[in-house]
Parts: C-alpha cells; sequence; structure tokens
C-alpha cells in the first residue's frame, strides 16, 4: 500500500474546507492553490511580484516537508485576477523555475477570496528515483 503523506500550514481554513497544503502520494506531490497569506495578512499588497514570491516560497517549504524540491516540479498553474501584470508575475516564477523550466499555465480569474489577492497558483511534482522518501 502507498502512503500518504499531507502537510498542513495550520491555516484556520484548512481544517473548515477540507484540504492540505500539499499531499505526496508515492512519487507524486499535489500543492494545493497557494495565495499570499501570512498569519492571516496578506503579504504584498497591490503587487504581484511580492505575491508571486511569497507564495513560491510557501510552495518549496510546503515540498521540502514532503521530501520533494522545486527542481520535481513538473507543472505549474497561475490564477491570476489581472492578465496585464503577467510580466511581473512571470519574472518572479522564472527567479524559481528559470532551469526547471515545468510546464506552466497563467489564466485569468474574476477574482480570488479576498480582492486584495491578485494571484493564486497550484504545482505539481514528481520525485525522481533515489530522490527523497
Amino acid at each position: 500500500m502507498t502512503e500518504i503523506r499531507k502537510v498542513s500550514t495550520g491555516s484556520p481554513w484548512e481544517p473548515v474546507v477540507g484540504y492540505s497544503r500539499a499531499v505526496r502520494v508515492g512519487n507524486v506531490v499535489e500543492v494545493a492553490g497557494t495565495t499570499a497569506m501570512k498569519d492571516g495578512e496578506i503579504v504584498g499588497k497591490g503587487d504581484p511580484y511580492q505575491q508571486t514570491v511569497h507564495i513560491l516560497r510557501t510552495i518549496e517549504e510546503a515540498l521540502r516537508q514532503v521530501g520533494a524540491r522545486l527542481e520535481d516540479v513538473v507543472r505549474t498553474r497561475m490564477y491570476v485576477t489581472d492578465i496585464s501584470q503577467w510580466e511581473q508575475i512571470g519574472k518572479a516564477h522564472g527567479e524559481f523555475f528559470r532551469n526547471i523550466r515545468p510546464a506552466a499555465t497563467m489564466v485569468e480569474v474574476k477574482a480570488l477570496i479576498d480582492p486584495e489577492l491578485l494571484v493564486e497558483i497550484e504545482a505539481q511534482a514528481i520525485v525522481r528515483e533515489g530522490g527523497r522518501g
């Protein structure tokens, strides 16, 4: 039977909504949609670049907690509330993934859960053989 490992950030919404920040099943890791929230506050209000950097650091930490790393990421999905800000969001994404180059999608959405959130990102990783366990 394959072990399932889950990461929680301690967010008050996780038990209410019923989700985990990341779930690893075998060598596959799925990271839930992640926004620029820290301790109930929005990081980088009004700044899509700063929000994206914070999000990707949060994703990196969630991956680490289940024995994966950014180099294992094969897909990201970026949900943005204003597609005209794509260059700032893309710049931050590129700083983390320039050499990794996962399949990536960026789509504009009507809104996120808080109007001051500008970006939400999901990630999928596949831990390679010989990778962390």
